[in-house]
């Protein structure tokens, strides 16, 4: 899987998810300051994401993330370390 779809699935699951609008939805958008997402969506957004990752999410993995090109990059590399 390839950065861009993990993007696109990232996008369509905050959009359904937490209502946002398409143009809000950016790799360079802030998750708390941007998108306005809390902790507890930060987590449903990973429950969500769970049925295309290889295993389980550590999250230390997510806690340095702030936008949401670093969780497109930190899901890229949880597959590709998976194979």
């Amino acid at each position: 899987m390839e950065k861009q779809e993990i993007f696109e699935k990232i996008k369509a699951a905050l959009m359904e998810e937490f209502g946002l609008a398409e143009n809000q939805v950016t790799p360079e958008a802030r998750l708390y300051e941007d998108l306005n997402l809390d902790s507890i969506d930060a987590v449903d957004l990973i429950v969500k994401l769970k049925s295309f990752l290889p295993r389980n999410i550590d999250p230390e993995v997510f806690k340095a993330v702030r936008t949401l090109q670093d969780v497109v990059d930190a899901i890229y590399n949880l597959i590709h370390e998976a194979k």
